[in-house]
């Protein structure tokens, strides 16, 4: 189907405005700022947050130099499949014990600006009783929070999904501001092998900017993720192609939801080739291919870019976002890692309470190793056979 048909959508009246005899009534409210220009017929309206200051200082706070986001938002479920591995029982005594192990890590806010809690730790205290949210404050890390409700089958495409959680959105997001969170995530998908349809791109990009949309209008700064899936044997260009087209859209339903470019972050794939392709690429090939979708697509208003590791390696995740930042560009170009940042640390614990300190050691150091890739200044040496695993999962959900 033709990109351009992706583009035409219904016109929707907002909550102003009603019809009555065939002619659109706007009704003046306070929630919108009303311009008059001189020579348009009608009144333009635009949306304007009450937390729009807000927004953007959470927004510059997270993309702060030789920082990035520390990803621990994996649901009760799949951190029982991280406890399984090192032999523990899923059960929330266990959780609260990691979790606490990742939060309290000495000196972590020197490397790490932002943290992504799931439902359960943003309520959640440490083991000595104090709350998770506090713990990351005193570190100078901000809080923030998963709010999309998991990924489910897209009717009429070709065995896509599309991510559902919109409906109560408004009133969560609003008790997660006051719970003390202050940006958001959002993971939606998109599967190259799958095609992907039209129907499963124009999905994604809906749904992400009226979620954008939502947070914003509640406090919440929100992270915009629509991942394009490592999974498929097709090559870097093809990765591209798809990336483009992706963006593209992401970015017009963001404007047409009157979204504050500002402040929002954004935590896309970076343009590599599919797991399963013969043909691997360097890290300088997938800075070369990622900086030029982001000269494309990106509006230099978005402060920061905080690249999902995929189901990289821990040490090559660090080498592509080294290799991006060995020039200038217009954003803070930066990380968002779950399994990068703590699949060592995870097995170095293991579950005993006498390895916390060792496993807190580890974390600290693969965050200071992407805090020197942030600044272009990451070398590689001396990482650990362990760091240079791949972990890429095909299917892979959370």
């Amino acid at each position: 189907m033709a990109s351009a048909s992706l583009l035409k959508s219904s016109p929707v009246l907002d909550k102003s405005e009603f019809v009555k005899g065939g002619q659109t009534i706007r009704v003046p409210s306070l929630a919108t700022v009303r311009c008059h220009p001189t020579t348009a017929p009608s009144a333009l309206i635009v949306r304007a947050s009450a937390y729009a200051d807000e927004l953007v200082k959470t927004a510059k706070t997270v993309a702060s130099p030789g920082r990035g986001i520390l990803a621990m938002d994996e649901s009760n479920a799949t951190c029982g499949k991280r406890l399984a591995s090192i032999g523990l029982e899923n059960t929330e005594a266990n959780r609260q014990a990691y979790r606490t192990l990742l939060v309290s890590a000495p000196g972590l806010g020197q490397y790490i600006s932002g943290a992504i809690l799931f439902e359960e730790t943003l309520y959640q205290s440490t083991t000595e009783g104090r709350k998770m949210v506090d713990v990351l404050v005193e570190q100078n890390i901000v809080p923030g929070i998963k709010v999309d409700k998991g990924l489910v089958p897209l009717a009429g495409s070709n065995d896509e999904s599309w991510c559902q959680g919109l409906d109560g959105l408004a009133s969560r997001t609003a008790a997660y501001y006051q719970q003390g969170a202050r940006f958001a995530k959002w993971r939606t998908v998109v599967s190259i092998p799958n095609g992907p349809s039209a129907l499963a791109v124009k999905e994604a990009a809906w749904g992400l900017a009226r979620y954008a949309a939502i947070c914003q209008d509640n406090g919440l700064t929100p992270i915009v993720e629509p991942e394009i899936l490592l999974d498929g044997e097709h090559g870097i260009d093809r990765t591209f192609e798809v990336a483009l087209k992706v963006w593209s859209e992401v970015f017009y339903y963001l404007a047409e939801n009157n979204v504050l470019f500002e402040g929002i972050l954004l935590k896309p794939s970076m343009v590599t080739p599919g797991a399963e392709c013969k043909e691997k690429a360097t890290p300088q090939q997938v800075a070369d291919y990622t900086l030029k979708l982001l000269h494309r697509r990106i509006p230099p208003a978005v402060p920061g870019i905080m690249f999902l590791s995929g189901g990289q390696s821990e040490v090559e995740a660090t080498l592509n976002l080294n290799a991006m930042n060995q020039s200038p560009n217009p954003w803070h170009v930066s990380f968002s890692y779950a399994r990068a940042l703590q699949n060592t640390c995870l097995k170095t614990w293991g579950g005993r309470p006498e390895n916390v300190k060792a496993a807190q050691d580890v974390l600290l150091l693969r965050a200071k190793s992407n805090s020197l890739a942030q600044f272009g200044k990451y070398t590689g040496d001396g990482e650990s056979e362990e760091a240079k695993k791949g972990m890429f999962v095909k299917g892979y959900v959370y």
